[in-house]
């Protein structure tokens, strides 16, 4: 499918319109800050009429890996429909991305008390750091308590949540603070099975199994609204039925790992990235076989290649749109 790609700044922004898909991608592309509001108490009763009518919104609020950098957090994607914000994964540094995110782009339900749900691939601590941070800021405040999904053991990150904040939770609870939930701390927890996990008006999201190796189960998400589609794939090795719900979505965001970058490792290390994630060689396969209208690479292991090599192996394999995602970008239903 033919695409046109245009670019045209705003301010530290770039903004990039791929007609054909009829998605809007906004880029970070600088380092400096724009002016943004600090330390603002906010609540709210409902969503307003004008975060009702919106379009879907994408925000990349992550997209690192375990090892830290100082330019991408963890990994995180925030699908924001009809004033509510859903995550999916909460990795180290999600949840002041998602602060940022509320002023930069005007959505008030990343506001991290007013961010309703979160859903964890797996449980590996670089998808799942920033849950407490998530769950407990300003707790006290929140209408309700967090819902999560995850994997098995999900009852017992949320026990250990509650544990983690049961100090902080009696000073308040039974000093003279105001709190206007006693129960806001505690993160009503779902243990995820295949199949559709939530289904409220046109918005659908629905779990699948993926390949991570030995940590299972591991799952992906498919997301559908009135006016965008989108697979979150988790880590995972290459999987077709990836391949086959990724088939014709707006937008595929994927993990990858650089064929070069990973020639730099040791041969215990090759053997275990082999079996867990998914190669620039094996992405471009399977987007050949989905045909999204826009492949998003995120959570890119890179080893100390330049980032834009694992864009360049995929590109010579892959003739599809494909973007390198920066915390930040966000990607807009038109």
């Amino acid at each position: 499918m033919h695409k046109l790609f245009s670019v045209k700044p705003l301010l530290l922004l770039s903004v990039s319109l791929l007609v054909a898909c009829q998605v809007r991608v906004t880029t970070q592309t600088g380092n400096n800050a724009l002016s943004l509001p600090s330390a603002r108490i906010e609540t709210r009763d409902s969503p307003s009429q004008e975060e009702l009518s919106a379009p879907t919104q994408v925000v990349i609020l992550g997209t690192g890996t375990p090892i830290p950098d100082a330019f991408r957090a963890g990994s995180s994607i925030a699908v924001v429909h009809k004033g509510e914000s859903y995550l999916f994964d909460v990795g180290a540094g999600a949840i002041r991305q998602a602060t940022i995110a509320r002023y930069r782009y005007d959505i008030p339900s990343l506001y991290p008390s007013q961010i309703c749900c979160a859903f964890l691939s797996h449980l590996h601590s670089d998808h799942s750091m920033d849950l407490s941070e998530l769950a407990h800021t300003l707790w006290w405040r929140r209408k309700s308590g967090l819902e999560a999904w995850g994997p098995r053991g999900i009852d017992r990150i949320a026990a250990g949540l509650d544990e983690i904040i049961a100090i902080d939770a009696d000073f308040r609870i039974n000093g003279i603070q105001p709190v206007t939930n006693p129960n806001g701390f505690r993160v009503n927890h779902h243990t995820i099975s295949p199949g559709i996990l939530l289904q409220k008006d046109d918005l659908v999201i629905e779990a699948f199994l993926v390949n991570h190796g030995d940590i299972d189960p591991a799952f992906g998400f498919k997301v559908t609204t009135d006016d965008l589609s989108l697979v979150i794939s988790g880590d995972t090795a290459y999987s077709d039925v990836i391949a086959e719900k990724a088939r014709g979505v707006d937008l595929l965001f994927h993990e990858v790992i650089s064929r070069q970058g990973l020639a730099q490792n040791s041969p215990d290390f090759q053997r275990y990235h082999n079996s867990v994630h998914t190669t620039s060689a094996e992405l471009a396969r399977l987007a050949a076989i989905a045909e999204p209208a826009t492949l998003v690479l995120y959570h890119g292991l890179f080893y100390g290649t330049e980032e834009s090599t694992v864009l360049d192996e995929i590109q010579a394999l892959y003739a599809g749109e494909v973007v390198l995602a920066n915390d930040l970008d966000i990607f807009t239903a038109d």
